[in-house]
């Protein structure tokens, strides 16, 4: 029976786990922590036959497994991956044992720094609503491989994919790639911007059908000069007379309509969720469906029951006119420009957590114009602190926690007769929370028992 190591336990992990068990492999998944959670894991995955080393920094010299699957969050080109590699043993991503598994149907895959979540949200509602049986999973919903497990045969396969799952899945051909937007993100992980973009652009390259944000500026510059397929679709909210490539491939916005290849289709007010970034998500996900030939009523009918995505501009609760809105997912300064651009100004604003690299000048401007207070939480307040001094605003506190934030939130809407309270940290969540979504929950638990008492 041939040997498996999957890397990491989680949610992927142990999918990925259960996965090649069921393929006949031998299963040991190796894990350097160690944790109460992580051992009650361990026992479960024990009595399915799988066994868990913690505490584990796996060597493959001594392990020497036929195969390494790797879950997303560890990096690619860390030591004992690097080893194995050289060693010719078969190393691969957790997305990459799904394609294998799932190669048989045909996929949507949305890659981009920002834009993802929304855009793999969004399409999969269409395709669900057309009576598909159209799973989200990737860094949304399921694990891919918990996918490949379901009992249901599937139709189409709705995958949102980060650079970190690109990155060891070299042989994923989607049947339609989208790619929502490209900023400086991850750097610390992939180095250069080029590496990052090729990273990205070798998925829409092993596409049938390439969908590209038209609006997007590094895109859309690159685009002009990039090899990209003929029938490419480019997208844009500010009409025809806009669109990169053959227009009548293009998707756009023009007289309140979402039209594709020059088919209305759905009206674009029809998506209740704020912000000109959201159109363009309606405009890759319309163009998704109408390739897999979707018709246009079960299109509008899911664009218009669609209830947006949790942490994405996510509305909590209006308070004495106030709206508390829940940005957790912009992680980065880009994303949290769009956030602060995309509701009712003046906003107080909440941002802070473990700082990343990037290029933070557009979202200051943001902030000098939209904001009329910004409460600091995190890492990364002293080091905002210092940039918004830089820049000349000094409506500013450092209260720490997120407890604090949404105590003098409400105190500062009401001094500021600001409409918005906005979490947008641009920051990713680590210094204080496990992920983005549980930052979220605790904004959302605080504002609703802060402001209800």
């Amino acid at each position: 029976m041939p040997n498996a190591t999957v890397i990491g336990l989680g949610k992927s992990g142990n999918a990925a786990a259960r996965l090649l068990k069921r393929q006949g492999w031998q299963v040991t998944i190796s894990d350097r922590g160690s944790s109460p959670t992580l051992e009650a894991q361990q026992q479960e995955l024990l009595s399915e036959e799988i066994n868990v080393r913690l505490g584990d920094l796996f060597d493959p010299e001594s392990v020497q497994p036929d195969l390494i699957v790797v879950s997303p969050g560890v990096p690619w080109d860390v030591p004992t991956l690097t080893t194995a590699r050289s060693m010719n043993i078969a190393t691969i991503g957790e997305m990459e044992l799904a394609w294998r598994a799932l190669n048989d149907v045909p996929w949507v895959a949305i890659t981009g720094t920002n834009g993802k979540t929304t855009t793999t949200a969004l399409t999969a509602a269409i395709f669900q609503k057309a009576g598909l049986h159209a799973p989200a999973f990737g860094n949304i919903g399921y694990a891919a491989c918990e996918v490949a497990l379901l009992d249901q045969k599937i139709d189409w396969a709705i995958a949102e994919i980060s650079s970190y799952q690109i990155e060891s899945s070299p042989s994923i051909a989607p049947e339609i790639a989208i790619w929502t937007t490209f900023t400086p993100d991850h750097l610390s992980r992939h180095k250069t911007l080029e590496n990052y973009f090729n990273i990205k652009a070798s998925l829409l390259n092993q596409s049938k059908q390439q969908i590209f944000n038209g609006d997007d500026p590094y895109l859309r510059s690159v685009g002009k000069g990039y090899p990209i397929q003929e029938n490419a679709c480019w997208t844009s909210v500010n009409g025809k007379s806009n669109l990169l490539g053959k227009p009548e491939f293009g998707a756009y916005i023009e007289d309140g309509w979402a039209i594709v290849q020059d088919e209305k289709i759905v009206q674009a007010n029809a998506l209740k969720m704020p912000g000109a970034h959201n159109l363009q998500n309606l405009l890759m996900s319309v163009a998704a469906a109408r390739f897999a030939g979707i018709e246009k009523d079960a299109i509008a009918e899911a664009v218009s029951e669609f209830p947006g995505v949790p942490h994405r501009l996510e509305h909590i609760y209006t308070w004495q006119g106030v709206d508390f809105i829940n940005d957790s997912k912009a992680t980065n300064y880009d994303a949290a420009e769009v956030g602060l651009v995309a509701v009712k100004a003046p906003v107080i604003l909440i941002a802070g957590g473990e700082p990343k690299i990037g290029e933070d000048q557009a979202w200051l401007n943001a902030i000098r114009e939209r904001a009329a207070f910004v409460l600091l939480i995190g890492e990364a307040a002293p080091t905002f602190a210092k940039r918004f001094e830089e820049v000349g605003y000094s409506n500013y506190k450092d209260v720490g926690t997120m407890e604090q934030a949404v105590k003098r939130s409400s105190e500062l809407a009401k001094q500021y007769g600001a409409q918005v309270v906005l979490l947008s940290p641009a920051c990713a969540s680590f210094d204080q929370y496990q992920n983005f979504e549980q930052r979220g929950d605790n904004f959302r638990q605080l504002c609703l028992g802060t402001l209800q008492d």
